[in-house]
């Protein structure tokens, strides 16, 4: 039997023109798919394990934020806390702060009232005493009240003569005034009682009517005065001393 080789060859020809055209058109858009498929699923793969990073990550970042509030919300507890802490001592402080003041203020409205009966005490009682005393030396020693310090002003020189001679620093003039004018008999007998202690020194006189009664004498730079006032002082503190109202006072004062 002959062989056809062209007839063979036209097979082959057509065989290899077929794998072309199935290699072409049939195979490689099955392998560009397959391919296009693998990538799309790895790339879906890809981007899954990306997504669960994602996932985990903000998985991670919820639990430390949490954490974080909670660490915070603890803080704010305790700051609250100390705040209101903190306010607490401040009202009790300012509490006692306000209740020791209204203490004070008390006590000094106590001292107030005290020294208010104290000045009505001796505005009252001074001036009938005054006029008791003024009529009791005219009654019974036939003198004024200045006539009767001046008698007695020796005895209150001796004690502060050192210091009355300091103070004249050399002064030979002393001024005495007083609210009524004195005698001359009354002027000699000071100016003789000044110069046992004060030889060099000469008193000169003078009146005013706004002085208390009594006598003021200025000696350099020094003052002494022997008037009414300081008596009345004494007098006063002596009747407060033994007053009711003073005993009062003070028995409203203790029980605050």
């Amino acid at each position: 039997m002959s062989i056809d080789w062209v007839t063979v060859l036209a097979q082959i020809a057509n065989f290899l023109v077929l794998l072309w055209l199935l290699k072409r058109f049939l195979y490689r858009p099955i392998l560009d798919g397959i391919d296009a498929r693998e990538a799309s699923i790895a790339k879906r793969m890809a981007d899954a394990d990306a997504a669960q990073q994602a996932a985990k990550a903000a998985e991670n970042q919820f639990i430390k934020q949490r954490a974080q509030l909670v660490s915070e919300q603890d803080a704010l507890l305790e700051q609250a806390l100390a705040a209101t802490e903190d306010q607490r001592d401040g009202l009790l402080s300012d509490a006692r702060a306000k209740l020791q003041q209204e203490q004070k203020d008390w006590h000094k409205y106590l001292e107030q009232e005290r020294q208010a009966f104290n000045k009505r005490l001796q505005e009252t009682g001074s001036e009938a005493l005054m006029k008791l005393t003024r009529k009791a030396l005219s009654d019974l020693a036939d003198e004024q009240i200045e006539d009767a310090i001046v008698r007695h002003v020796g005895q209150q020189l001796e004690p502060i003569a050192a210091e009355l001679v300091q103070a004249a620093a050399g002064s030979l003039q002393a001024q005495v005034s007083t609210r009524d004018a004195l005698s001359t008999t009354t002027q000699a007998l000071l100016q003789s009682e000044v110069q046992r202690w004060l030889p060099d020194v000469s008193l000169s006189f003078s009146t005013d009517a706004q002085q208390a009664p009594g006598l003021v004498m200025q000696v350099g730079g020094a003052q002494v005065s022997w008037t009414t006032d300081s008596y009345m002082d004494e007098f006063a503190e002596l009747l407060t001393s033994h007053s009711p109202a003073k005993a009062s006072l003070r028995s409203t004062a203790n029980s605050r």
